[in-house]
């Protein structure tokens, strides 16, 4: 926080940047074994959380990241039914996720409680679901978890991790990527958060060749705006198993059971569209 006391400002020092909100407070902060917890006030984007620093999420813009999480990978599967959700301790992409009536039961895990306790109190809105009968929450190691995962159980994986450092850092690894791989039914999609294309590429490029080396058949990049994150530029990966991508359910996200603020058809199928430069760095071995 700078040195007035009336801005939180989170510099990014690997790209020479910064990102700052006016505050009018500090709501709360927790200690958790794993990490430290803020929760702020701001002058113009609601509740905002931050934890060692880094900046989670606001109430005015996170829509925008819980609903590319989810709605893509969810109207890309042909038949989702059986949901995991590695992280996501804010609970957002678990509200989105069960927006969806087809879904059967999705298993949230997160290793870290204190941060759905902050949610519960501060981002009422992104719990409204915890106590849907399809959900169940659990406290836990998310890599042992998918470890343990019984093979070709599951429909879709979404991975709503922290950057890979601290306690997400075993979340971007071939290791991992390959549990998730023998857990998913043969279709299957795996879903994770892989960073600013604009000044994150090697790791995107790196989350990439370790996904394909684990054996998924077919990646997808989406890209979509993200105010509170470094560049304001975010992504998505996605990655199948044993077969290509073909599109998507384009009948079906025209025509949701759900309202949304962002997500659409036409935006689904824009965010699938590439830069040039990214397209270069993909094709960059």
């Amino acid at each position: 926080m700078s040195g007035d006391n009336k801005w939180f400002t989170e510099i990014f020092a690997a790209s020479g940047s910064a990102f700052g909100l006016a505050i009018t407070k500090k709501l709360d902060e927790v200690q958790s074994p794993f990490q430290h917890i803020e929760m702020f006030e701001t002058t113009h984007f609601g509740n905002l959380m931050v934890i060692d620093g880094v900046i989670m999420l606001s109430s005015r813009d996170n829509f925008l990241y819980h609903e590319m999480l989810s709605h893509p990978v969810l109207f890309t599967h042909p038949n989702p039914k059986q949901v995991v959700i590695i992280g996501g301790g804010d609970c957002g992409t678990l509200r989105e996720v069960l927006k969806h009536p087809d879904i059967e039961q999705v298993t949230q895990i997160d290793i870290d409680e204190q941060v759905t306790r902050m949610a519960e109190k501060y981002f009422p809105e992104l719990c409204a679901s915890n106590n849907d009968p399809r959900a169940t929450l659990k406290f836990a190691d998310g890599i042992q978890f998918m470890r343990d995962a019984a093979p070709e159980s599951l429909d879709v994986v979404i991975v709503d991790s922290t950057d890979p450092i601290g306690p997400g850092e075993g979340l971007f690894n071939r290791a991992f990527y390959e549990s998730c791989l023998k857990a998913l039914r043969p279709g299957g999609i795996l879903v994770q958060q892989s960073e600013s294309p604009l000044i994150h590429m090697p790791l995107l490029k790196a989350m990439r060749d370790a996904m394909s080396d684990a054996g998924f058949a077919d990646l997808q990049s989406l890209l979509f705006p993200q105010m509170v994150y470094p560049s304001g530029w975010w992504t998505c990966t996605l990655a199948r198993k044993d077969s290509k991508f073909d599109g998507f359910r384009v009948d079906a996200a025209q025509n949701p059971a759900f309202e949304t603020q962002y997500y659409n058809a036409e935006v689904h199928q824009a965010a699938m569209a590439l830069p040039n430069f990214v397209k270069k760095a993909f094709s960059t071995i």
